[in-house]
């Protein structure tokens, strides 16, 4: 699944990167999503495989504790992104005419660095004294059931409930796969 993660989101930010039609304000904010969604996985999951496939469940304090902090970051990250994306489909939808107007690249550059600033400013004290206070007596194997939903099934599923049913991002991921073929088979050629 963490595969599965990597590679969609990856897929998207290419196709978005890629294909010039994709350069508006959406599929900006698309392509941040999917890179943050990536970064969100892999605080977690590699750290959480290795523990499975060396049957240990330690890690360092200071390696908790970094794990936390970026963990937080890219989760609050994509719920700001989300917000966004949000604000640039209301803004798309109820005020069609003035839409390249409000939503320029300024503005859209702007929107995702205070997404940034605002979660480290606003949600980094609450949250780290949340995850450092004393927990209380918890199902450990209904937290590990849910520490793997959020972590890892919602970033897997992403990509296909906000970008792989859409046509534009369908019509560039097959001409970023026709690239690549093409490019294989010329490195094939004598």
């Amino acid at each position: 699944m963490y595969l599965v993660t990597f590679i969609g989101n990856l897929l998207i930010i290419l196709a978005t990167i890629t294909s010039s039609h994709l350069h508006t304000p959406m599929y900006f904010f698309l392509a941040n999503f999917s890179f943050v969604d990536i970064c969100f996985t892999s605080t977690t999951v590699p750290k959480m495989l290795l523990n499975i496939h060396n049957h240990n469940k330690t890690i360092t304090y200071q390696g908790c504790l970094t794990q936390i902090y970026f963990f937080m970051l890219f989760a609050e990250l994509d719920i700001f992104l989300l917000s966004i994306m949000a604000y640039d489909q209301f803004v798309a939808i109820c005020h069609p005419l003035h839409y390249t107007v409000i939503m320029n690249p300024r503005l859209c550059g702007l929107l995702l660095l205070s997404s940034w600033i605002l979660i480290v400013s606003l949600f980094y004290g609450t949250g780290l004294g949340v995850y450092l206070s004393s927990a209380t007596t918890q199902n450990s194997r209904a937290s590990a059931i849910a520490s793997v939903m959020y972590t890892i099934v919602t970033p897997t599923l992403n990509p296909f409930i906000y970008s792989l049913r859409n046509k534009d991002i369908k019509r560039a991921l097959k001409s970023l796969v026709g690239i690549v073929t093409l490019n294989e088979q010329q490195k094939c050629l004598p």
